[in-house]
């Protein structure tokens, strides 16, 4: 069988949305530390503290969101990548300083994204969303971080507006 590596760019999009606004109201599924303990732990970071966890999720989307990115650098003090050739490949070992590994992982990957696909990562248009999306598309055109819940509430909501004026 096949060993399936996760992506971090997934697990960066995952982190970043776990602050959903449900019904109105935020709800963050890192706000408990037990239950932060099990999504960490479900993503293979176990021994990451749930505040650490809040506190590169807070910044990477701050900094998607416009702030600047050197609110990332304390994830990074003390964090480097060394080459090692690993059979045919070259790998990097990742020795993560002070903030540990996931946090540094989130946000090399939020890099990555940035050099490879410089604005497909992104916060959701709708206002009253707090998700983000990655756009895969080919026109990097999407919007909505659902199709289904936020594009076709916004929608609805304009043609309701459009129809009511005239």
């Amino acid at each position: 069988m096949l060993n399936v590596v996760r992506r971090d760019d997934e697990l960066l999009l995952d982190l970043l949305n776990t602050a959903p606004i449900v019904d109105g109201v935020k709800a963050d599924a890192l706000a408990d530390d037990a239950a932060a303990k099990g999504w960490l732990d479900d993503q293979g970071a176990a021994g990451t503290t749930p505040a650490v966890a809040r506190a590169v999720r807070d910044a990477i989307a701050s900094v998607v969101r416009g702030e600047k990115a050197e609110v990332l650098q304390p994830f990074l003090a003390g964090a480097s990548r060394t080459p090692a050739i690993d059979g045919q490949v070259v790998r990097w070992d990742l020795k993560p300083g002070k903030a540990g590994e996931f946090a540094v992982r989130c946000v090399l990957a939020w890099a990555e994204l940035e050099e490879l696909a410089p604005g497909r990562l992104r916060p959701c248009e709708n206002d009253e969303c707090n998700l983000f999306l990655l756009d895969r598309s080919r026109a990097n055109s999407r919007r909505w971080c659902s199709m289904a819940t936020c594009g076709n509430r916004l929608k609805a909501r304009r043609h309701h507006q459009r129809t009511t004026r005239t």
